[in-house]
C-alpha cells in the first residue's frame, strides 16, 4: 500500500499482536502488517521475530517509552507524506500500559485517521478466565513501584465493587501481593495469571492471605493480577433515615459531596454510606 499522490493521507493502524502464542494474531492484523509502509515497534527485535515468522518484510522504526515523544514527530512526518504506519507493542494491544498513547493522540490532533486492529490483550484474556467480571472491572495497570505510594493508590480502590486488574513484574509480585492483602483484606479472592497463552501458562485463584505462599515458587513471567471487588454493603446496617437522606441528595450532588452531607445529617458512618452510594449508582 504505497500512496504517492500529493493528496494522499496516511493512516495510523494500532495493531494488537500475540501475547505469547504466535497463532493468536488475527488475519486482519497480518493483512495490515503486510500492507503498511512502516511499522513503529516498541522493540524492533521482538517485532522482527514476529514478522519473520509470517514472512513479512517491512521497514521498522523504534518507538518505546523513552523516545516516544521524539519518534512521534518522525511518524507524523511519515503520515504527512501519505505513508501508512502500523503501531505495535512487544505483546498485546498498544497503548494499554505500553507505549503509544502519545503517538495516537498526536496523530488524531494532526487530523490523521487512527484505526484500531483488535486482538490479544493480557488484561482481557486473564479477566475472561477469572470469573470476576460480573460487576464490571477497573483496569489499574502497573501500580507505583514504592510500597508507600502503592498502598496510597490501593486505599482509593478498596471500597470499589468492581474487580481490580493489575499488571506486575515478577521481581515485585511478592511485594504487591503483600500490600494487596494489607489494604484490601486477606479474605478477598485473587487470581494470578502468568505466561498467558504460552507453554507454562498458569492461572491460579486463592485468598490474598494465601498468595505469598503460592507465589514463593512462581515468580517467573509477567503477571496479570485480578482482585475481587469490595463486597456489597449490608444495607440493614444503615438507618432508614440515612438512606432517605442519601437518596434525596444523590441526584443533585456529586457522589462524594452527597455522602458527606448525608453522613453529617444522619450521623451514619461515611464509609458505609459511600459504599451504599456506589452500589446504588453502579459502575461509571
Amino acid at each position: 500500500m504505497n500512496m504517492t499522490s500529493p493528496d494522499a493521507k496516511g493512516t495510523l493502524y494500532v495493531v494488537a499482536t500475540p501475547i505469547g502464542n504466535l497463532r493468536d494474531i488475527t488475519l486482519r492484523a497480518l493483512d495490515i502488517l503486510k500492507s503498511v509502509d512502516v511499522v513503529a515497534a516498541e522493540d524492533t527485535r521482538t517485532t522482527s521475530g514476529l514478522l519473520k515468522h509470517y514472512g513479512i518484510s517491512v521497514r521498522l522504526v523504534s518507538l518505546h517509552q523513552h523516545n516516544e515523544r521524539e519518534k512521534s514527530e518522525a511518524v507524523l512526518a511519515y503520515l504527512g507524506d501519505g505513508k501508512q504506519v502500523a503501531l505495535v507493542s512487544d505483546a498485546g494491544t498498544p497503548a494499554i500500559s505500553d507505549p503509544g498513547s502519545h503517538l495516537v493522540a498526536s496523530a488524531r490532533n494532526a487530523g490523521f485517521d487512527v484505526l484500531p486492529i483488535p486482538g490479544p490483550s493480557a488484561a482481557i484474556t486473564a479477566l475472561s478466565a477469572s470469573g470476576m467480571s460480573e460487576n464490571g472491572f477497573l483496569f489499574c495497570g502497573f501500580l507505583p513501584a514504592k510500597s508507600a505510594a502503592r498502598k496510597k493508590a490501593l486505599e482509593s480502590l478498596k471500597i470499589l465493587p468492581q474487580a481490580l486488574v493489575f499488571f506486575e513484574a515478577p521481581h515485585r509480585i511478592m511485594d504487591l501481593a503483600g500490600d494487596l492483602s494489607d489494604i484490601l483484606g486477606a479474605e478477598r479472592t485473587v487470581v494470578f495469571a502468568r505466561e498467558l497463552t504460552k507453554l507454562y501458562e498458569t492461572i491460579h485463584a486463592c485468598r490474598l492471605g494465601e498468595a505469598g505462599q503460592w507465589l514463593s515458587s512462581q515468580q517467573r513471567g509477567e503477571f496479570v493480577v485480578i482482585v475481587e471487588g469490595a463486597h456489597s454493603v449490608k444495607q440493614e446496617g444503615i438507618s432508614e433515615e440515612a438512606k432517605r437522606v442519601l437518596e434525596i441528595l444523590l441526584p443533585d450532588l456529586p457522589l462524594a459531596q452527597a455522602v458527606k452531607l448525608a453522613a453529617r445529617i444522619s450521623g451514619e458512618n461515611r464509609n458505609s454510606l459511600y459504599e451504599l452510594a456506589l452500589e446504588w449508582r453502579g459502575p461509571p
